[in-house]
């Protein structure tokens, strides 16, 4: 099976044409109002044809929608190619808009004890088409659902895999949707366990576009970690730190924080003292938001903590001086939340 980006397909079949030509294609692909190879005029008809016959408007197909109870989140299981599966969900913001979250990896490799999508394994990497394509889909479901509010405002890349294992495909995608979309890259967040050797590529990729980044904490003890994240790598902490406060030299400004997650485990990470090391941690580094997140049941023999518990862990990191919000869980009821996706109905 050939998994070459359909740009490349286009240039087999057409290696005369101009470089400008692809871009109007693309352009195109991110127009909701084209719904086929047959609205790009600016192409013969008979190229028009041949395309359609040869390389597939959108890489993935509908195979299962589910809405939530509350109307506000829908999810995707979308069939590649290859017929692997991934999911893709989008969720209405506070904005009143929506916000897309879109799968790097058809399965994950990192194993991580509370995510159902670690459980899978790893299939592989989707190419820059398969990523960038899960907001394409959701455009054209929106234009063809008209529920009132059809603006894509953010995307979130926290589905399915690791995005910085699969860093190339996934840096094209970004700048896709930079190039085509309205959509800012203050507005677009790559989620990521913390993969030391590419957040560091990162930081010296002159190309790597302006796009916020989260890492998964989840504890700031190392053995508590690398329980919690098998792939946690040596000294984890003392490197992160290191990385965080470069990382601040190049980016950092008022709109472009570091959010470190820490999703809250019932009696495992989430006493006083877990609060107080991860205040002292973050205080040490700079300009870092907190964002707690609840525990989304999947099939790991673990617990939700308390809501009381989970208030008086964002109190105490705020008495700590700690800027921290409790993320909105959405789609539990449809396994749509952090941690759920694994292609399951």
């Amino acid at each position: 099976m050939d998994y070459a980006s359909r740009q490349q397909q286009f240039m087999e079949f057409y290696p005369a044409e101009p470089a400008f030509r692809w871009a109007q294609i693309e352009r195109g692909f991110f127009n909701p109002k084209f719904s086929g190879w047959n609205d790009v005029l600016n192409l013969s008809k008979a190229m028009r044809q041949n395309l359609a016959d040869n390389i597939p408007w959108i890489s993935a197909k509908l195979s299962n929608l589910q809405k939530d109870k509350a109307g506000d989140v829908f999810k995707a299981a979308l069939e590649l190619a290859d017929g692997q599966k991934i999911e893709t969900v989008l969720m209405k913001n506070k904005r009143g808009q929506w916000s897309v979250c879109a799968s790097s990896q058809a399965g994950c490799a990192m194993e991580c004890g509370f995510c159902a999508t670690g459980k899978m394994g790893l299939a592989r990497n989707l190419t820059s088409d398969e990523i960038a394509d899960q907001l394409r889909f959701w455009l054209y479901w929106l234009r063809e659902n008209k529920t009132g509010a059809e603006r894509v405002s953010n995307i979130v890349i926290m589905g399915m895999g690791e995005p910085l294992a699969n860093y190339d495909n996934l840096k094209t995608a970004l700048k896709t949707w930079l190039r085509y979309t309205d959509i800012g890259a203050t507005h677009i967040t790559v989620s990521t366990v913390g993969l030391l050797p590419q957040l560091e590529q990162l930081l010296n990729d002159q190309n790597w576009p302006p796009v916020r980044l989260a890492v998964s904490l989840h504890a700031v003890d190392q053995k508590l970690r690398e329980q919690i994240i098998p792939s946690t790598a040596p000294d984890f902490f003392i490197k992160l730190a290191d990385w965080a406060k470069r990382y601040f030299k190049k980016y950092g400004n008022r709109r472009h924080h570091l959010t470190f997650e820490y999703l809250l485990l019932q009696n495992i990470n989430d006493r006083p003292q877990d609060a107080k090391l991860l205040a002292d941690y973050v205080n040490k580094i700079g300009r870092v938001k907190i964002n707690l997140i609840p525990y989304n049941k999947t099939s790991a023999r673990l617990g939700r903590s308390a809501d009381e518990q989970m208030e008086q862990f964002l109190a105490m990191l705020e008495k700590n001086g700690t800027v921290v919000t409790i993320r909105r869980s959405l789609g539990e009821d449809i396994s749509a939340a952090c941690g759920q996706l694994a292609n399951k109905s």
